[in-house]
């Protein structure tokens, strides 16, 4: 066991690693040791918190460690690069369900001590932490659902939704007057329990509500809810460290959220109240009415379009990251630069699904981190760019977001490739995008679709090269 002054320090330690670790993730440069930063400062945590908090079960606390550990090794050898989105949204449902079962198991067996206004605190404390972890477990569980398409990505939209989900609130904070009324009594189970059905069925029903263009956003918003579960477990805990750690997080998903919503052009309450994106995956006949005619290339002359060129930009979307596509993409780039041609790589903030999701990928695959630029930073110059290449990249190119917009991804910017020379398009069919909406780029005079498994498709061009 340690004393409380080792156990202060440690926290204070963990809590710097904290804001470094969120400091080093906000570059590809320094995310590498960010992460570090983050697994040291957990390591810190826990060792502190069972050598200096847990007095007793130190049995069932080593088997739940064992346990939880083999999970979370298992499915980090597992899952694919592809599966990181579902498997963040599932992992916010863990801290939703904890933060649920700490509440009910805080509430029954630990307050009966306290009296008056502490006691009234107390309760509120624990009914905030049940009401916001039951939410972040319902709609996360649906936000990997709709991520891994087991449920479909178009938006339920239920005649006034709204006003639902209004009397699902007042409905809540109703129970919360009777769970402290009751608890001061020394009762309050059932409105805990009324309030915890009310708080899944509203997370259902929010995440079921938002399209699938606007999903990047949620897996956000959710990492911002599970932080605030976490700290209001803090509370409930008497434990700083969670609190502190449960604010970070709470706010930094919170500001991620903003930033997804200011580059999809969205207003966050818009998304939250739901209804924008459709469902996709496979176009329809309508989709495809008057959209004009395609013009296929093939590896071969792709590369003579490359090699010929003299600025070249790389547009990674998840059809690179499904293929594991992008190592050949790095030793085609390396090849290029090697002839004298400029590549650069353009990344859209929701490319992949998930915020960095493409960023990542590239630097597993060592493409230089000094000629991948954000959006914002290379769209005026795709007017000189000589060959723009689409990599299994659909709605974050689609003119349709500039021009049309009533529709499901209007007003999203866009890389806005067709300024280019030519573009070409690599793709598996001619299936819509995430957001299920046909694209006008595809059938432009100066786009050229190459169809196929990127990975194959590339690397046919690359031995061209």
């Amino acid at each position: 066991m340690i004393n409380a002054g080792v156990l202060t320090v440690s926290y204070i330690i963990a809590t710097i690693l904290f804001i470094l670790a969120l400091g080093g993730l906000s570059n590809q440069e320094t995310a590498r040791r960010g992460n570090w930063y983050g697994i040291i400062g957990m390591t810190i945590a826990l060792v502190a918190t069972v050598l200096g908090v847990v007095t007793q079960h130190y049995a069932l606390l080593l088997g739940a460690l064992v346990i939880g550990a083999a999970i979370g090794l298992l499915a980090a050898r597992k899952v694919q690069m592809t599966q990181m989105p579902e498997l963040v949204a599932i992992l916010h449902s863990l801290v939703g369900i904890a933060a649920v079962t700490v509440g009910f198991a805080n509430f029954m067996g630990s307050s009966g001590h306290l009296e008056g206004v502490e006691k009234t605190i107390h309760d509120i404390e624990t009914y905030l932490g049940v009401l916001i972890g039951a939410v972040t477990f319902s709609g996360s569980v649906i936000a990997f659902g709709k991520l891994s398409g087991r449920i479909g990505g178009k938006p339920l939209t239920l005649p006034a939704r709204h006003w639902f989900n209004l009397a699902l609130l007042l409905a809540a904070i109703w129970f919360g007057y009777e769970f402290v009324q009751q608890s001061a009594a020394g009762d309050g189970l059932v409105p805990l329990m009324i309030m915890t059905g009310i708080a899944l069925l509203f997370g259902i029903h929010m995440v079921m509500a938002i399209g699938g263009a606007d999903m990047p956003v949620v897996v956000s918003m959710l990492n911002s809810y599970s932080g605030w579960a976490a700290a209001a477990t803090g509370f409930m805990l008497g434990n700083d460290l969670l609190i502190v750690t449960g604010a970070l997080v709470g706010s930094s998903g919170a500001i991620l959220s903003y930033i997804m919503c200011r580059a999809m052009n969205r207003k966050f309450l818009a998304v939250i109240a739901g209804g924008f994106g459709t469902g996709g995956g496979t176009a329809t006949a309508a989709s495809d009415e008057d959209q004009g005619e395609i013009v296929e290339i093939g590896a071969e002359e792709t590369a003579g379009l490359l090699e010929t060129a003299k600025e070249v930009m790389i547009i990674p979307g998840y059809g690179m990251a499904v293929a594991q596509a992008q190592h050949v993409v790095n030793e085609i780039t390396k090849k290029l630069r090697d002839k004298g041609v400029n590549v650069r790589f353009g990344i859209h903030p929701v490319a992949g699904r998930m915020p960095g999701h493409m960023n990542v990928l590239l630097a597993e695959a060592n493409v230089p981190y000094d000629i991948v630029y954000e959006m914002d930073e290379i769209n005026a110059d795709f007017p000189d760019v000589d060959v723009s290449v689409v990599i299994g990249a659909n709605d974050i190119v689609n003119p349709s977001a500039l021009t049309d917009p009533d529709g499901p991804i209007g007003g999203m910017p866009v890389l806005e490739c067709w300024k280019g020379k030519t573009t070409i398009v690599l793709k598996r069919s001619m299936a819509t995008g995430y957001a299920g909406v046909q694209n006008p780029l595809f059938f432009l005079d100066n786009t050229r679709m190459l169809f196929g498994d990127a990975k194959d498709t590339l690397e046919a061009v690359f031995k061209e090269l």
